[in-house]
């Protein structure tokens, strides 16, 4: 396994790591989630990631339980969760989303509550939220920080300029800003990874957590010929994931980019997470995998990632046509 440091901060964690989003509660339950995540930290993975929007907030029980089961050395491995959308849906009262102190402070202490923890190591601000303000969002998180709840904060899905201000703002109290960013970033989606954040990595070089590095499937190639029954696409409430997804145009470029897969004797998944960690500028990518042999092959992207020279980047971008 290979480490990379979160952007400026001294914490290393591995290249690759693993997630929970849409899998646990829904389709990966105790005794599968005890075994994905045994894989995953016996081949070096010491990052694991969730959110209080995951299943509501049934993701985080799954894993606190694997994780007090496991007993592994708490030193050794590191735990996220992220707030801003709640645990309710369209149920939320007003205090129960977005990221007031208020919410923010208690989605904190019941995320440790349903994961079991004494301490988060990363904590997210899910989304941006225009209804409070900067100095607000920043005194909290770093009034966790010195309550020893969490060790690090940062940010998901913000924009660059939200990124900077909050870094000013933080910088202006002598608090800390946000060390790390949590975006979308796979061949399809490549804008804020590669254009947007640049300013950000320079001026204040802070970490990625990358999700989604195989477009919820796509990039696997098991939807060129349809969508397979049990799959990610398949659940009927992520029916809106399926309608951005699963487009011919899309389905066709993957088709596509098997041939380089073919020729480098890989996998389009393997290929596919090979290319986001061939990015300087991605601390971590995170793994959804749902079995055992999945996360096998995902696995294989850290040796192939030193394989892909100039003209297969190339080639590959050529094919996507998604290049900033």
């Amino acid at each position: 396994m290979e480490y990379r440091r979160l952007g400026r901060t001294g914490l290393q964690l591995s290249v690759l790591s693993y997630g929970s989003w849409v899998t646990f509660h829904q389709q990966v339950g105790d005794n599968l989630g005890d075994k994905l995540m045994g894989l995953a930290y016996d081949n070096g993975i010491n990052f694991f990631d969730n959110a209080e929007a995951y299943e509501g907030g049934k993701s985080e029980e799954v894993m606190g339980r694997i994780l007090k089961n496991k007993n592994w050395d708490r030193t050794t491995y590191c735990i996220s969760s992220k707030a801003f959308f709640g645990m309710y849906g369209k149920n939320n009262k007003p205090t129960q989303r977005g990221l007031s102190r208020k919410h923010l402070t208690e989605a904190c202490h019941m995320a440790l509550k349903r994961m079991q923890m004494d301490y988060l190591d990363l904590f997210y601000c899910h989304r941006p939220d225009p209804e409070v303000g900067m100095e607000e969002i920043v005194r909290t998180m770093n009034t966790l920080i010195a309550q020893g709840k969490i060790l690090y904060w940062g940010t998901s899905e913000w924009s660059a300029g939200d990124i900077l201000e909050a870094n000013a703002v933080a910088k202006g109290l002598g608090l800390e800003g946000p060390a790390m960013e949590q975006p979308q970033y796979n061949l399809f989606e490549r804008q804020k990874m590669e254009n947007d954040y640049l300013p950000v990595f320079k001026e204040v070089g802070i970490g990625t957590t990358i999700w989604s590095p195989l477009a919820s499937g796509l990039l696997t190639g098991k939807y060129n010929d349809g969508v397979p029954e049990g799959s990610r696409l398949s659940i009927e409430k992520y029916g809106w994931l399926k309608e951005a997804a699963l487009q011919e145009e899309r389905v066709e470029k993957v088709r596509q980019l098997k041939t380089i897969a073919d020729e480098l004797n890989t996998s389009l998944s393997a290929l596919s997470v090979a290319w986001t960690i061939h990015n300087p500028n991605v601390t971590t990518t995170i793994l959804g995998a749902t079995k055992e042999e999945q996360l096998t092959e995902n696995l294989k992207a850290l040796d192939l990632y030193p394989m892909l020279t100039t003209e297969v980047m190339d080639r590959m971008d050529k094919i996507m046509g998604t290049k900033p």
